[in-house]
């Protein structure tokens, strides 16, 4: 959410920021809040001229009461609750508009970063850069499922039994590579001076209302049916809300913290044959990195958190490339975003596994996150970013293409093999 002294002061700035998301209809929404904004400032300074006057009569009408003029001072009285009702009458104003311009400032969408290239859909994302190899072997990839399947290692059957489709069943060998990777991503990134933490796994609704915009939170969100707790669709969610309405101490910056937890997603809307499987799905794990720093560190940090995502992939011997999202691409609360996306030899081509992004101040601005620096000066507003580590249903895609071998067996990475026991090779079923 963009402050309004910024709005107030720039409204060409932030008419040509919204263009650039194409999301022209909300250009009104400028002018709106502008002539809301006037009719606040409005009603409070006719609301102090109000409260100063009544202190001014105070004093009067005790003055008077001890020279003994009752009368006038009770015709001061009567102008004091004259007064007092168009007070309540003000402030009553002055918070319904103050409450229609936080609900239209939640959908005017953040400053993007100068860098961000210009486009209207994911379609017009720009790559960057390649990490690894991209090889395509001379024999067949099956589809994830089936090659987890000749593992024994997937039943779709008995999760859409038992929970519908969206769910899954991972067994076996197959289940083992799953909490391998989660727990290899957690000492990756504590071994990269990251706190770890497990987070609650359901939030209040103000916490979600700081941390996503509402399009984001109708298309994801589970609600827990007659009470303010929502499922988490990320830890994210969880993390950033730790610090809602809390002042951070400025020495105690950066705040780097990891953390585990399954998430809970919708995923609304008709999927392509390449969506089938585990690719999208309403219930994984994932590995969360979330990082709360100075405003002139942020972009620092932006630029650590996607090479970690890209360091644990090669590590793991995945080719990667990394896709720096175009204007339209971007959620409202982002200033700047990239996906991480991992090379399938089945498909030939790159997929998302993780995406990093740059919030501004934006979500501490929602949450009321503030920094008091040591200096005594005015408190301030940090920048909160994010990223995946790792969401194992993808990477297990990834991880099983890129390892197969011709003769059906999988090779573990030697980083991974002491969370699988010491297997290097994983030998099909039947």
């Amino acid at each position: 959410m963009l402050d309004i002294k910024f709005l107030r002061e720039n409204p060409d700035a932030v008419k040509e920021n919204i263009k650039k998301k194409f999301q022209e209809d909300k250009l009104p929404k400028v002018d709106e809040v502008i002539e809301l904004d006037l009719k606040v400032r409005a009603a409070q300074k006719e609301g102090d001229a109000l409260r100063n006057r009544r202190n001014e009569i105070s004093k009067q009408i005790g003055a008077l009461m001890k020279e003994g003029k009752k009368e006038e001072a009770e015709a001061l009285k009567a102008e004091v609750a004259k007064n007092a009702a168009r007070l309540e009458e003000l402030e009553e104003e002055q918070k319904t508009t103050a409450d229609k311009i936080t609900e239209i400032m939640m959908i005017i969408p953040q400053m993007i970063d100068d860098s961000v290239p210009i486009g209207k859909d994911d379609s017009e994302n720009v790559e960057i850069e390649k990490f690894g190899e991209p090889l395509v072997p001379d024999y067949e990839i099956p589809y994830h499922t089936d090659i987890m399947e000749t593992f024994n290692g997937i039943d779709l059957d008995a999760a859409r039994r038992v929970a519908g489709n969206g769910f899954y069943y991972l067994m076996g060998d197959i289940a083992r590579l799953h909490s391998a990777v989660i727990a290899y991503a957690r000492d990756f990134m504590i071994d990269r001076g990251f706190t770890y933490c497990v987070p609650p796994f359901m939030i209040h609704g103000n916490v979600v209302a700081g941390v996503m915009s509402f399009p984001e939170m109708e298309a994801m969100m589970y609600k827990i049916e007659g009470e303010d707790l929502y499922l988490i669709g990320t830890s994210e969610h969880s993390m950033i809300g730790k610090f809602i309405d809390q002042i951070v101490e400025e020495e105690t910056l950066p705040q780097t913290l990891t953390s585990y937890s399954p998430c809970f997603r919708k995923e609304k809307g008709a999927h392509g044959v390449e969506e089938r499987g585990v690719y999208r799905i309403h219930q994984f794990e994932k590995q969360e990195m979330i990082v709360v720093c100075k405003p002139e560190d942020s972009m620092y940090w932006y630029d650590q958190l996607w090479k970690n995502t890209v360091d644990l992939f090669r590590s793991m011997e995945i080719p990667v490339r990394t896709l720096e999202c175009c204007s339209g691409d971007l959620a409202d609360l982002k200033v700047k975003s990239c996906d991480v996306e991992a090379w399938s030899p089945r498909q030939q081509k790159y997929f998302e596994v993780g995406s990093c992004s740059n919030l501004g101040d934006a979500q501490a601005r929602r949450l009321k996150i503030r920094v008091r620096p040591a200096d005594g000066s005015a408190n301030y507003l940090p920048h909160t970013l994010n990223n995946t580590v790792v969401a194992p249903p993808r990477m297990l895609i990834a991880f099983l293409e890129n390892h197969l071998q011709e003769d059906g067996t999988v090779t573990i990475p030697e980083v991974l093999q002491p969370y699988m026991g010491g297997t290097a090779v994983l030998t099909p079923k039947g």
